[in-house]
C-alpha cells in the first residue's frame, strides 16, 4: 500500500472511474448488488452538478479503468434546490426547527455526496484526507452530508464529529424507505489535519 496516492481529479477522469470507485463503494458499504447500476446512475449525474469537485487514493501510474487500482475516492458539489438530498433534507430540518434552521445551513452549503476507503485501505487516515482535501478552499459558509446511523461512534462519525461537524438530523430514513442515517454539518473551513503516511 505504500505506493497509495491522493490526487484531485476532474469531472471527466471522475466518470471514468465509475467502475472502480462502485467497486471500493460496495466493499465499504456492502450494499444488496441490486443497487449498484442505480448508484452509478446518481453518481454520473452528480458530476454535472455545479461546484463539482473529487479526489482519489489510487496506485500511482494505475490505469483508471483497472480493478484495484482505486482505493478511496470522494466527490461533493454545491447545494442547491432541485438537487434530491439537499430538498429532502431541506424539509426535514425546516419540519424539526423551521425554515431558518433549514436556510442556515443549506442556503450555502458544500454537500459531500460520497466519501469511501476500501477496507483494506482503512485505518491509515485517508478518510481524513479526503475529507481535507475536498472541503479545503470552497467557498461556501457551510458543509452537509449524510452517513448510515448503525451507532454514534462508527468511524466515519467520529472523524466527521473530529472536525467540528454535530448531529443536525438522527434516525433518519430518507423516501424510498431503507436504513436510518445520521445528517452532519459543520461550519468551513474545517480544522486542519495531517496528511497519511504513504511509506508503511
Amino acid at each position: 500500500m505504500r505506493d497509495l496516492k491522493l490526487r484531485e481529479i476532474d469531472e471527466r477522469a471522475f466518470l471514468r472511474r465509475l467502475g472502480p470507485m462502485l467497486d471500493v463503494y460496495a466493499a465499504a458499504m456492502a450494499p444488496p448488488r441490486e443497487q449498484l447500476p442505480g448508484r452509478h446512475t446518481i453518481m454520473e449525474r452528480h458530476a454535472a452538478h455545479p461546484g463539482f469537485r473529487a479526489f482519489v487514493v489510487e496506485r500511482r501510474g494505475a490505469l483508471p479503468v483497472l480493478a484495484g487500482g482505486v482505493h478511496g475516492f470522494a466527490y461533493g458539489f454545491r447545494g442547491a434546490p432541485g438537487q434530491w438530498w439537499h430538498d429532502v433534507v431541506y424539509r426535514a430540518l425546516a419540519d424539526r426547527g423551521g425554515p431558518d434552521h433549514a436556510e442556515s445551513w443549506l442556503e450555502d452549503a458544500f454537500e459531500v455526496a460520497e466519501l469511501h476507503v476500501h477496507p483494506d485501505a482503512q485505518g491509515r487516515g485517508f478518510g481524513r484526507a479526503l475529507l481535507n482535501a475536498l472541503c479545503e478552499g470552497r467557498p461556501q459558509r457551510t458543509v452537509v452530508l449524510s452517513t448510515l446511523e448503525r451507532r454514534p461512534d462508527t468511524p466515519a462519525r467520529t472523524l466527521y464529529r473530529s472536525v467540528g461537524m454535530v448531529d443536525l438530523l438522527t434516525d433518519f430514513e430518507f423516501p424510498g424507505g431503507g436504513p436510518r442515517y445520521a445528517v452532519m454539518g459543520g461550519t468551513l473551513p474545517l480544522a486542519p489535519y495531517p496528511a497519511p503516511s504513504t511509506s508503511e
